[in-house]
């Protein structure tokens, strides 16, 4: 995720800001679209997202889980290399094409300004960033090669199929919320290159480097990191807190890579 990195291994990033909830955000959504529109991104299409409620353990009476629609919204570039996904509460900017975070950011800051132009946003209650980096070894080279020792996983007389690796951290991050939370997950397996079952390119196309339809051995390196509490839609403060949690993540994915590996993206 490096500034400077002419092959980067990021297949998939997104930035997130959750806000107070805008229940008639159907009302706004059509004024949302069009001014989106005007800044590039002109595809657009209602997705709504099925959800599983499950009642809570307060009820009296037992209930059955409920199956639960949420609205949301797909705004995408014309060539579907970026976009937005708008929803009651959240808004997300998302790309398969990741360049730097200095490009990256503040195209969320723009979507959530235009959101709270025209709905009046009171606060914003989450924010976080999360990137996916594809470990694919060249010819002679295994993903061992580009991880650090500890996540090497289990030597065993057998062929691998898969393995994960997590890891939960608090964080000092800043200026509107003093902790964070930074979680990375390692995945190594023989497979196709794919998304974890949470994080899916809404929308979007791969870009064509990582378009691999070949099962081959390699591993997904899944950074995230985020603080919640209520923050004012203070475009300037979100984005220096969005950089912070910027900053540790780059640290991080820099502790798990080796040297071998950055010299092969640089």
């Amino acid at each position: 995720m490096s500034d400077r990195m002419v092959s980067a291994p990021v297949y998939y990033a997104l930035a997130q800001a959750h806000f107070s909830p805008v229940t008639a955000m159907t009302k706004y959504v059509e004024e949302i679209q069009d001014r989106l529109r005007r800044a590039g991104y002109p595809l657009f299409e209602a997705q709504p997202i099925t959800q599983l409620v499950v009642p809570g353990p307060g009820q009296t009476q037992p209930a059955e889980p409920q199956i639960a629609q949420t609205a949301s919204w797909l705004i995408t570039r014309s060539d579907r290399t970026a976009g937005f996904i708008l929803g009651p509460t959240a808004i997300t900017y998302h790309t398969t094409h990741y360049a730097t975070h200095k490009e990256f950011i503040p195209e969320l800051m723009r979507g959530l300004a235009i959101v709270h132009e025209v709905v009046a946003l009171d606060h914003v209650t989450r924010l976080g960033l999360r990137y996916l980096d594809a470990i694919l070894p060249r010819a002679g080279e295994t993903v061992e090669h580009y991880l650090v020792n500890g996540l090497h996983g289990i030597a065993f007389a057998a062929t691998p199929r898969f393995a994960l690796t997590e890891a939960v951290f608090g964080t000092e991050t800043g200026p509107l919320v003093p902790k964070g939370t930074l979680v990375i997950r390692v995945y190594k397996m023989t497979a196709r290159l794919g998304f974890p079952p949470d994080m899916r390119p809404r929308g979007l196309t791969l870009n064509p480097r990582f378009d691999i339809p070949d099962v081959r051995a390699h591993a997904v390196i899944d950074t995230d990191h985020y603080v919640e509490g209520r923050m004012p839609v203070d475009k300037d403060l979100l984005a220096k807190q969005l950089v912070s949690l910027h900053v540790a993540l780059k640290a991080v994915f820099g502790a798990a890579t080796t040297d071998h590996a950055r010299t092969a993206w640089t």
